[in-house]
């Protein structure tokens, strides 16, 4: 009798869950159509390249160190030879803009490529050049002999929410026309070494072979390109990031129309604002990027921005983060004058900058290397900066500071300076010398957190130092 009434109880639980799964399983979304109609748009990119093999695979002889007895010996079998050349293969994804034939994808997908092959769904393949290429974008715009593709809907990833469903197609790995789908995991994401591009990150499944594959909207339209994945073992882990396609697009007219891309550039070093730096400089919250310097005949160097300034909001656009500037910066027309929203002494302001164009080469323009006084309140020893040490640190005749000879325990250290630290700023005041150092340190208030400006061998860095209270 109890199993009899235990029966009847769980098939009413299964009863009555159906129409809960049945309505759950009616909200989820229906792909087939979409994959259906942009399948033929999405194309497979296979390339091969001629790599040559480093020194030590010369003559498959060992490189010893220059004391070994036979360093001489096996050196006598290497001089002369050419290391050998072999050639390497690697695939990608792509997708058709234009029916005559042009393809976006990644640039590290057809980088120092000598052959490129693009076959498409209905298996034709045709060999493909590239238009032009922007090594800044990870973007390659390449074109095949071919007319009447079909071609896919371009979308606007300025719409996309957090949370939203997108999907993925490509060639993980060879496979032809793999679909993944997942969701939007967040917005405007900045990586290592791409400060102009603000990825979208998802939780799609991308591993190699899917870089240069569109990512669609549940609209059918592309939002992006898939481009990165972050993973510690070379496979997929949950975190992907995808190139916005309106960059995506305007770098690929720019490579059509002109050859290569025009970025706007302001010429400064920045860095995010923490919570004590946000207190010195009379900030309510951390937030904008903080002028850490202005490059030399750069555009801020003919503007009215200063170091120490904190960019809050550029032509219109939040800046909430340092990460979040050079983006909005690059995307800015070249030779346009646009309002900049700056803190500036615990003060809100408007300045108007011209924006300049974004050198190839900013080596030449970037933050110069960094390499007697006894300033017992912050427990430091500096010493002028001399004719003789602005030379050997690479520094311009005309620059001020005083050098870090040592740090003791003490408000300095804690705040993170260190020896050979070049100290260019106090609490709004420049520092020239070591009793100009002295003086700026006397009028600071105990318990109070200021901001000082150094100069190290990675550019220039505001500290947030705190002298301890009465």
């Amino acid at each position: 009798m109890n199993r009899s009434l235990a029966r009847i109880a769980a098939m009413l639980l299964v009863l009555a869950a159906l129409p809960v799964l049945a309505a759950t399983r009616a909200n989820l979304p229906d792909f087939t159509g979409l994959v259906r109609e942009n399948s033929p748009a999405v194309v497979n990119i296979s390339t091969k390249r001629t790599v040559q093999a480093g020194p030590d695979a010369d003559s498959g002889l060992p490189e010893l160190p220059e004391d070994h007895p036979f360093h001489d010996f096996f050196d006598r079998f290497r001089d002369g030879e050419e290391p050998p050349t072999f050639e390497t293969d690697s695939l990608g994804s792509g997708f058709i803009i234009d029916a005559d034939g042009y393809i976006l994808t990644n640039h590290h997908v057809v980088k120092d490529a000598t052959e490129i092959v693009v076959r498409l769904p209905d298996r034709r393949e045709f060999d493909a050049e590239v238009v032009g290429a922007d090594p800044r974008s990870d973007l390659a715009l390449i074109a095949i002999d071919a007319s009447g593709l079909p071609t896919v809907t371009i979308g606007r990833s300025s719409k996309l929410q957090v949370g939203e469903w997108v999907l993925a197609i490509g060639s993980p790995f060879g496979f032809d026309h793999s679909v993944t789908a997942g969701i939007v995991s967040a917005l405007g994401r900045n990586l290592p070494q791409e400060n102009y591009v603000p990825f979208i990150q998802t939780d799609v499944a991308i591993n190699p072979g899917n870089s240069g594959g569109p990512l669609f909207n549940l609209d059918g339209e592309v939002v992006g390109i898939n481009s990165h994945i972050y993973s510690r073992t070379g496979g997929f882990m949950g975190v992907s990031f995808a190139i916005p396609i309106e960059l995506a697009m305007d770098v690929a007219r720019q490579l059509r129309e002109e050859g290569h891309v025009a970025r706007g550039w302001l010429g400064v070093m920045i860095q995010d604002v923490t919570r004590d730096l946000a207190e010195s400089f009379g900030m309510r919250r951390p937030r904008g990027a903080l002028v850490s310097q202005i490059l030399e005949d750069s555009p801020a160097a003919d503007s009215p921005l200063r170091v120490g300034d904190v960019i809050v909001r550029f032509d219109g656009h939040d800046v909430p983060t340092s990460g979040a500037l050079p983006a909005i910066v690059g995307r800015t027309p070249v030779g346009e004058q646009v309002p900049v929203e700056i803190i500036r002494e615990g003060e809100r302001r408007t300045v108007q900058v011209r924006v300049g164009e974004l050198p190839e080469d900013l080596t030449a323009r970037g933050p110069v290397p960094a390499p007697e006084g006894r300033i017992d309140r912050l427990g430091l020893v500096v010493a002028p900066l001399d004719d003789g040490a602005r030379e050997a640190l690479g520094l311009a005749g005309d620059a001020d500071g005083v050098m870090v000879e040592r740090v003791t325990a003490g408000p300095a250290r804690e705040a993170g300076v260190r020896r050979g630290d070049v100290i260019t700023r106090l609490d709004r005041k420049a520092i020239d010398s070591p009793a100009a150092l002295r003086d700026a340190v006397a009028a600071l208030e105990p318990g109070r957190s200021v901001a000082v400006l150094v100069r190290r061998e990675d550019g220039p860095r505001f500290l947030a130092l705190r002298l301890p209270g009465q």
